[in-house]
């Protein structure tokens, strides 16, 4: 009789633990979200440069006992120029936001705002990603509900549309409003 090698089980032990991995992401409560360490947990602390021309802000703004956001964007990023209407329409609602400009050039900036509108309160800009890493983010754009005491309530990855708005967005900022 043949002798069987315990080698040729690799293959199969290896498919089964793919196969065990995708269920269990398949079977999250939210397949299509990241999970966030910081939620719950106070804002790391806010570290940028000056946007020209553009009101900065720090970490007493994100303490100030208003609800607030957080947006993480860039001029090269096309999912950003996506969001920025839906930024827009919460602007003129008074929502308060704030900017983040990761990785960019100044100029390159400038030129986005100038053509699509300035949604923001103030803007910063990060332009090494230091501040990022802190935050956690996976990349632009993400956007952060901020609550009165800096606490960071919801972190959102990718743009946000007028669905995202309505499903996650509000419930997260009346969340951090009862709070």
């Amino acid at each position: 009789m043949a002798k069987i090698s315990p080698l040729m089980a690799v293959p199969v032990v290896v498919f089964a633990g793919f196969v065990g991995l995708a269920l269990v992401g398949m079977f999250r409560e939210d397949p299509e979200s990241l999970p966030s360490a910081r939620e719950g947990q106070t804002a790391p602390p806010v570290v940028l440069e000056q946007f020209t021309g553009k009101p900065s802000f720090d970490d007493a703004t994100l303490r100030d006992g208003t609800v607030k956001l957080v947006n993480y964007w860039a001029s090269w990023c096309a999912p950003c120029r996506a969001e920025h209407p839906t930024l827009e329409a919460l602007s003129a609602e008074g929502v308060p936001i704030y900017g983040v400009n990761y990785k960019d050039q100044q100029d390159n900036a400038e030129a986005f705002l100038n053509e699509l509108g300035d949604p923001y309160t103030a803007i910063g800009r990060d332009e090494k990603g230091r501040m990022a890493i802190d935050w956690g983010l996976y990349g632009v754009p993400e956007t952060y509900v901020i609550d009165g005491e800096g606490k960071i309530v919801l972190r959102f990855a990718g743009p946000l549309t007028s669905s995202v708005v309505e499903k996650t967005l509000r419930p997260a900022m009346e969340k951090a409003a009862g709070q």
